[in-house]
């Protein structure tokens, strides 16, 4: 008996023991470790929501991009019909609600059929029927904005990528990660202007549609749906870009039209140096961005990448002949001869020029004879002149922004050489390739549409900016990007007054390389350029630079082809269209 009455109390023992050690755990669930449960920091109260909760994210929270006009680059609004999923659970007026949106009832039920999330109904709606619907006041049933990417990305390279990366958050945000302000997979910028201004984007809360529902997922009626955002009138912060939504989309439109598939456009604010649209192909791999493309990443810029030029480095030959005094107006060039004083082919002579018609008809040996003789005197020649028209420094803004010193509005510009070998300079031939852009001479397509600007604003050179302001929420300025000079010696106003004849004469002449823009509304000035980069395969970057109108300058253009065919290259169609949309668009 008594071995029984022992096991009994050892029993109970047990069992006091089991229902002590419980409790102890309700209480860490409960009131202890609610929202730092084991080694993983789980939050518990969040969980707890979650699975009492449906929702649907209306904004995410990072900060927008948007053109001049504070028109949305990256996403487009439209009203849509929520229906929450547990509306195939109840009875609501679905008539009522079909009749509104113009669809039949069956369409609305049978997208709830299974739904796991909210349901959005892409048809769109206006205004008036957004209001009808939110009247009826049924649990579930909303009418509200929201943001879509735009079908067909606009400026994707300038303003870049967003995505999760556990990497950048832990080595850039650290302290954020700790503090929870952010979490291991908010999105971060990965590239362009996303990645540049990144800490001024990170967002400070999502903004979501939330409604309580019971264990069996039916509405608990009483409870409200609730709208969670950030009540901070000051985030999330946009950046106003420079860039016109009109121009960016009648430039994007206009390369994909001529397919050209490695290069890309920028146009030019002649006035304050700003970009107004920038396209570069080919487009970002979103699945793999850093895939190489044509020996590059698909994130990476081609315009703000150094390529090789052509004849388009013609002008600053001819800007430091100028200059430097070199060209008397009755001395004519024997542009039968090629830059290495051999005849070249008979359908490529030309005959004896002046200088004027050497540069309109883009006369090799002209520009390598001239080359020739200025390089014995200053052997520092065409770098010091192309460095005066902004050729072979970052052009893009720059400056000290907060904390942020030589902050870079675009983030991965490189700088352009003349040079590799400076022996090269000894080397009569080396000069005469040189001179005419090859060799290994790289410059940014970027840096020649700031080139084509500086010499139309008569020499004034100036920093190229993407962005005007950070503003908050409430429209009010967080920061202004002022206008920069660039730095460094530049033409005088004589030269540049002489540059613009001459890239007039480009296409105002007779058998001028641009003459084809003669029929465009807008008189250009510009100059052509075909530059080989694979003499074997015929391949060639093909360009056309320049500014207009011609008389009243307004903005500089340049279209690159890369690694193409000349004979089937698109560049000047591409050029040719874009002025002509402008001039429509500037118009209408």
């Amino acid at each position: 008996m008594k071995i029984i009455h022992k096991r009994i109390y050892i029993t109970l023992i047990f069992i006091l023991l089991l229902i002590s050690g419980l409790g102890a755990r309700l209480v860490q669930l409960q009131l202890v470790s609610t929202e730092s449960f084991t080694d993983k920091k789980i939050n518990l109260i969040e969980g707890s929501v979650k699975q009492r909760t449906q929702e649907m994210v209306v904004d995410d929270g990072r900060g927008k991009f948007e053109d001049k006009n504070g028109q949305s680059l990256t996403s487009i609004t439209h009203n849509r019909l929520v229906l929450f999923p547990f509306l195939e659970k109840m009875k609501w007026p679905v008539q009522q609600v079909s009749e509104i949106v113009g669809m039949q009832p069956k369409e609305l039920t049978n997208r709830l059929a299974n739904a796991k999330t909210p349901v959005i109904i892409t048809k769109e709606l206006s205004h008036a029927q957004v209001e009808k619907i939110n009247a009826l006041k049924v649990p579930g049933v909303f009418g509200i904005p929201l943001k879509d990417e735009r079908p067909v990305p606009l400026a994707e390279h300038l303003i870049g990528l967003e995505a999760q990366s556990k990497q950048i958050i832990e080595e850039k945000y650290s302290d954020k990660l700790k503090n929870g302000a952010i979490k291991s997979t908010t999105p971060v910028g990965i590239s362009g202007m996303q990645r540049a201004f990144d800490e001024f984007l990170l967002p400070e809360q999502e903004s979501k549609l939330l409604y309580h529902v019971d264990r069996l997922g039916g509405p608990m009626f009483g409870i409200d749906v609730k709208y969670t955002g950030t009540a901070n009138p000051y985030y999330p912060v946009s950046v106003r870009t420079t860039l016109d939504l009109s121009a960016q989309e009648l430039v994007e439109n206009t390369l994909n039209h001529y397919k050209l598939k490695d290069g890309g456009a920028v146009l030019i604010d002649i006035k304050n140096n700003k970009v107004i649209a920038m396209a570069s192909r080919p487009s970002i791999n979103k699945k793999d961005p850093f895939k190489k493309q044509n020996g590059s990443d698909s994130v990476e810029n081609r315009l703000l990448t150094p390529q090789t030029p052509g004849s388009i480095f013609k002008t600053v030959t001819a800007a430091a002949a100028l200059e430097q005094n070199k060209i008397q107006p009755s001395l004519t060039y024997n542009c039968d001869k090629s830059i290495y004083g051999n005849n070249v082919e008979e359908d490529h002579q030309k005959g004896q020029l002046t200088f004027e018609e050497s540069f309109a008809q883009s006369c090799n040996a002209t520009f390598a004879q001239l080359a020739k003789e200025m390089i014995i005197s200053n052997p520092n020649i065409l770098e010091q002149y192309a460095d005066k028209l902004g050729l072979i420094q970052p052009v893009g803004w720059t400056g000290d922004v907060f904390h942020f010193e030589h902050f870079k509005q675009f983030l991965g510009e490189k700088s352009g050489r003349v040079w590799t070998n400076a022996r090269e300079k000894k080397v009569p031939n080396a000069v005469a390739q040189t001179a005419i852009g090859q060799l290994d001479v790289k410059v940014t397509p970027l840096a020649v549409a700031n080139m084509m600007a500086t010499i139309a604003r008569g020499g004034e050179k100036k920093q190229v900016k993407a962005v005007d302001a950070l503003e908050y929420k409430n429209n009010t300025s967080l920061y202004t990007f002022k206008e920069h000079e660039l730095k460094g010696d530049t033409i005088n106003k004589a030269t540049a007054a002489s540059m613009q004849q001459l890239l007039k004469g480009v296409v105002q002449s007779e058998k001028g390389t641009g003459r084809r823009f003669q029929a465009l509304p807008y008189e250009v000035a510009g100059k052509s350029g075909t530059a080989e980069t694979n003499v074997k395969d015929d391949i060639v970057n093909k360009w056309f630079a320049g500014y207009f109108p011609a008389d009243d300058p307004k903005y500089a253009m340049v279209v690159v082809d890369l690694n193409t065919k000349s004979a089937i290259s698109p560049t000047n169609n591409v050029f040719y269209d874009i002025v002509k949309g402008m001039y429509d668009l500037n118009t209408r």
